[in-house]
Parts: C-alpha cells; structure tokens; sequence
C-alpha cells in the first residue's frame, strides 16, 4: 500500500518554494521514467531535465506564467518522436539485439511487419501515438516522484511550438508533449495544499465484468 499512500499525499502542486530536489531523488524519477513501458518498447519520446534559470524563465514566458516552472527545483519537458521511420525502428531493434546477444538479424521479420503497420497510418498518427507513449513515461515519474516525497505539478499549459524552438527539438525530430514541475510545496501560499483530494468514488470507477 506505500504506492497508493503516496499517491494520496501527492497533489498538483500550485505554489512551490524553490528548494533543491536532492540528485538521488531526481536520479531516481528519471529512472522509472526510463524504465516505463511503451509500445513495441520502442520508447519514441526523450526527456530534457532542465534548471538553467534562464532558460525556464523562457518557459515560464510561453507557459502562461505558471509559477511552478522557475520556483521548482527541476523541469523536466517530455518530448515525442514528431514520426516513426525505417531507421528509427530498425536503431531501437539493433540494440535491443545487440544487447541480448542475438544475431543482428534475429528481430528482421518484426521490424517489417511494425513498420509496414505503422507506415501508412500517416505523420499525424505518428505523431500522436509517440506522445501517447510518452504519456506513460509521465506517469511513472509522477508516481516515482510521489514515493520519493517529491512534490511534482504535470502541466500541459505551454505552447508546444515555442517550447520546441527554445529546445531545440525540430532539429531533433522531436515535439514537446507534457511538463512536469519537480520541488517542494510552499505551504503557506499553495491554496490547494490543504484541500481534501477528491477522485471518482471507485464503485463509479471500476466496472467489474465476471
């Protein structure tokens, strides 16, 4: 039950008071957020841990001036694939072999028949499934963030194609998705931090078919 106890504490925070994530705690998120599943375990997304001051007031700026961008600790941007490609696929699966020792062949049959799947759903579908599995990413950091007592504020609110420019990400064959705050809660000023954590009641929630 320490998971769902964690996740109890956890809220999104409104208000944060600019200390330190210690290296291991942050070390840690960025670990389960690694470690997430994904689709074909392709992972197509990237994450860009940022604390450069300047560079998250340029956030904050195109971030509809969401405090929590430069009073956290740490921003960590959760970038998408912008699309799938032959070279893509056939890099992931190259390590994958490579690493578990199997002929640099073994996984040909499976790369042909994603790619001839994913080929032509189009760019937009690309795109959009990429982001879905960044998603995932997302929310184990979220929750890895929770045991580690780490407060964390997910935030869709920017604007995808400035956070893009500021990042660099075009250049990389990548589009921003989702950020996430990471730091402490500022008690004294968060209107949220004391308010009860409401959620569907789990006999709407769950649907039991037996």
């Amino acid at each position: 039950m320490e998971l769902v106890e964690a996740l109890n504490w956890r809220y999104a925070t409104k208000k944060m008071n600019g200390q330190v994530v210690p290296k291991e705690k942050l070390d840690y998120i960025l670990e389960a957020a690694r470690l997430a599943p994904s689709s074909s375990g392709l992972q197509p997304y990237r994450v860009f841990l940022v604390s450069n001051k300047d560079v998250l007031q340029k956030i904050r700026a195109i971030g509809y001036d969401q405090s929590q961008i430069t009073d956290a600790s740490h921003l960590l941007v959760f970038a998408a694939w912008d699309g799938y490609s032959v070279e893509k696929i056939e890099a992931v699966f190259d390590r994958l072999s490579t690493e578990r020792g199997l002929p640099k062949d073994a996984m040909d049959a499976y790369k042909q028949q994603l790619w001839d799947i994913y080929e032509p759903l189009g760019q937009a579908w690309h795109a959009n499934h990429s982001a879905r599995q960044a998603y995932i990413s997302f929310g184990m950091a979220i929750a890895a963030a929770a045991e580690q007592k780490v407060d964390a504020t997910p935030m869709e609110g920017f604007i995808p194609s400035e956070l893009d420019n500021i990042l660099g990400l075009p250049t990389l064959g990548l589009k921003s998705v989702l950020i996430l705050a990471l730091g402490y809660r500022d008690e004294e000023n968060d209107w949220l931090v004391k308010l009860k954590k409401i959620r569907t009641p789990v006999e709407e929630f769950v649907t039991t078919i037996v």
